[in-house]
């Protein structure tokens, strides 16, 4: 006996796709080791949009821009960010590109003349250390989450303005390599900035590190590379 399926529609599986993508970008390490589930609904929204091409051309940005070698964005940060892989930082680089291709869903949009005073400030700024509290203190909440809610975990805080052609300004904040001794907690009582990144030039020009980020960049012979 034969039976009919209803299947959905185009913009309903464009919208199922575009809710999961947010989800993931926010909460990677619960999908997948890696960028795999990140990468496939980016290929499934390309397909139904009918834009592939988009992604070869993304590719070739981030060959451009540093992140070329069998290693990819995960070894681009793991010669910046101690603690070796980081999917919360590697996941902070879709945030870029669902952005641009008009998926992502922002939980905050400063207006022009926030972003712009923002991107002014934010370099200089960061040459000093700070914390998680810090920057939500002089920036407010970010537009974009990249990791738990937790004060207490590694995150990465995502910032964008009304203008979708200027670069978004992303926190890379880091909770430490491990656990303390005799404790569940974390090694930092709440996340430190080490980085931040922002702007289409080469990867070593996007980042500024501040103090704690220099002090804990792993070298040349570092085990977390």
């Amino acid at each position: 006996m034969s039976s009919s399926v209803n299947l959905a529609g185009a913009d309903e599986i464009r919208a199922y796709l575009v809710d999961q993508l947010n989800s993931v970008l926010r909460r990677p390490g619960m999908y997948s080791q890696g960028d795999s589930a990140l990468w496939m609904l980016m290929d499934h929204l390309l397909f139904v949009e009918r834009r592939p091409e988009l992604w070869a051309q993304e590719r070739r940005s981030r060959v451009t821009r540093g992140a070329g070698t069998s290693t990819g964005l995960a070894g681009m940060f793991q010669n910046r960010i101690p603690g070796g892989y980081d999917q919360h930082c590697v996941a902070s680089v879709y945030v870029e590109f669902a952005h641009r291709c008009g998926w992502l869903r922002p939980d905050r949009v400063l207006s022009a003349g926030e972003h712009h005073a923002l991107r002014a400030k934010v370099r200089q700024w960061a040459r000093a250390d700070r914390s998680w509290a810090d920057v939500v203190a002089e920036f407010g909440p970010p537009s974009v989450l990249c990791g738990g809610t937790s004060p207490l975990y590694s995150r990465t805080l995502g910032y964008l303005g009304e203008d979708p052609d200027e670069p978004m300004v992303f926190f890379h904040l880091w909770n430490g390599s491990g656990p303390a001794p005799e404790s569940a907690r974390p090694e930092l009582d709440e996340p430190v900035l080490l980085a931040v990144r922002f702007g289409d030039a080469p990867f070593d020009e996007a980042f500024t590190f501040t103090p704690e980020g220099r002090r804990r960049r792993p070298g040349p012979d570092s085990p977390c590379r």
